[in-house]
């Protein structure tokens, strides 16, 4: 019998762990942190063996296999160990491909990939397919695998799964866009990271399709240098493309296989730029899945959108709050702060990943009235904009940042959390960050 190791008894762990036994490995579950009591109950249900708040060397050493959650870094002393002994470390969607014969579709990128993933598999179910959506939102991909029956899947993917994996290869893959993010989990070398992204599509044949953004310079400098097997399929908002997907003034227009699709953008229901991205990406996919043009028209005008990702949460007193918890890097705050139709109280902070702010600069000098600093270390933030803006507040939790936006904003104006950093200093991850934020706000 194998024996599966599985590191983090997350939900990509436990997943792994319950389909492992279902294959017939011998599994053993170790967590070098605290593992969540509800999973605990789960393993125990399956009566699967685990430990939390270490790693005990000898009952993971001799594993066959790892499966890694994408929160531990290689240079984790006990991964390193692994690869020293030449055993096999891989990632959930590397151990769960395998044992499904559903197609894939894969979704990548810095920023986008959540609601491109969440939008297509909005598209795909209103047309009636039978589709599951995973990977780094929802259930776990392995755990599906395990107990569903689905003849297609929706994956959003980040770098840290795509590092894992060796023969996995999605139908269709998208990248969304590639800009610097984790940059400390790839030697600070942004070449590093943009090669981990085009893992997705190193597996792919030409049966299979590449979708990604024709107006990215990451994207498009490798695709010079490299060479990939997948049918590209483009998409920009700059230029009129033969085949893909591109704006025509005020349309969006699709050609793909001979096909046409046609949309006015006023009729999407995501707003932005950024989002029209994601509306091609997703839309070239449901093409692919040959779903009803009209359905496609319909599921893009009542889709609606993803929490902590621009949410407008109320207006009180003629003051927009919006919730953009989730953009973790400067690049998505870009989008956010582009997006600004009024004065903007901006509230920024958290664990900075190397983050470069210069980009944001002329956004700031236009759109940003006043800046709340929600960080325990707000140097770099306050050295960037300090000269730039007319008020800089420092505080050290969300409901000082939302009553001191409240008292500097004015009718008219928006208060926007858009952290561009991490939120592991005050808060569990960004969707705690984003509640406490909403909770405050309707506290006011």
């Amino acid at each position: 019998m194998k024996r599966l190791v599985v590191l983090g008894g997350g939900e990509s762990g436990v997943g792994t762990a319950i389909l492992g036994q279902k294959k017939g490995y011998e599994v053993f579950v170790s967590d070098f942190g605290a593992i969540k009591q509800h999973y605990k109950d789960v393993l125990t249900q399956y009566t699967i063996p685990w430990e939390d708040n270490q790693h005990t060397e000898a009952l993971i050493l001799n594993a066959d296999v790892v499966m890694k959650s994408p929160g531990i870094p290689d240079k984790a002393p006990i991964v390193k160990k692994l690869v020293e002994k030449g055993i096999p470390v891989i990632s959930e969607i590397e151990f769960a491909y395998p044992y499904t014969d559903a197609i894939t579709i894969g979704i990548t990128g810095s920023n986008g990939k959540t609601t491109t993933t969440m939008l297509t598999y909005h598209l795909l179910k209103e047309g009636g397919l039978n589709v599951g959506l995973g990977g780094n939102i929802g259930k776990s991909f392995a755990w599906q695998v395990a107990e569903e029956n689905y003849d297609c899947y929706v994956l959003e993917l980040s770098s840290f799964q795509l590092d894992g994996i060796v023969h996995y290869k999605p139908h269709i893959a998208i990248i969304t866009n590639i800009s610097p993010d984790h940059l400390d989990r790839y030697e600070y070398k942004y070449e590093n990271y943009i090669a981990s992204k085009f893992r997705i599509t190193m597996n792919q044949t030409e049966d299979d399709y590449l979708i990604y953004d024709n107006d990215d310079e990451a994207i498009s400098q490798w695709l010079q240098n490299n060479k990939i097997n997948a049918k590209p399929i483009p998409f920009s908002v700059t230029k009129v493309l033969k085949n893909g997907a591109y704006l025509n003034d005020k349309t969006m227009e699709i050609n793909i296989n001979q096909e046409e699709f046609m949309m006015e953008t006023a009729q999407i229901s995501l707003e932005g730029k950024h989002n029209l991205k994601n509306a091609m990406a997703a839309t070239s996919v449901a093409q692919l899945m040959r779903i009803r043009k009209q359905t496609i028209r319909e599921s893009l005008s009542n889709f609606q959108g993803v929490e902590h990702r621009l949410e407008k949460v109320l207006k009180i007193q003629n003051v927009q709050y919006i919730n953009d918890s989730k953009a973790t890097n400067v690049n998505a705050t870009y989008f956010a702060l582009e997006s600004m139709t009024t004065p903007t109280v901006w509230i920024v902070g958290g664990v900075d990943k190397g983050n470069d702010y210069t980009e944001l600069m002329a956004l700031v000098h236009e759109k940003v009235k006043a800046i709340i600093c929600l960080g325990v270390e707000n140097k770099k933030i306050i050295d960037a904009f300090g000269n730039v803006v007319d008020m800089m507040v420092e505080v050290d939790n969300m409901r000082d940042a939302v009553n001191t936006a409240k008292h500097i904003a004015e009718k008219g104006d928006t208060v926007l959390l858009s952290p561009a950093c991490a939120s592991f200093d005050l808060f569990e991850n960004y969707e705690d960050r984003g509640r406490q934020f909403k909770d405050a706000v309707r506290n006011l």
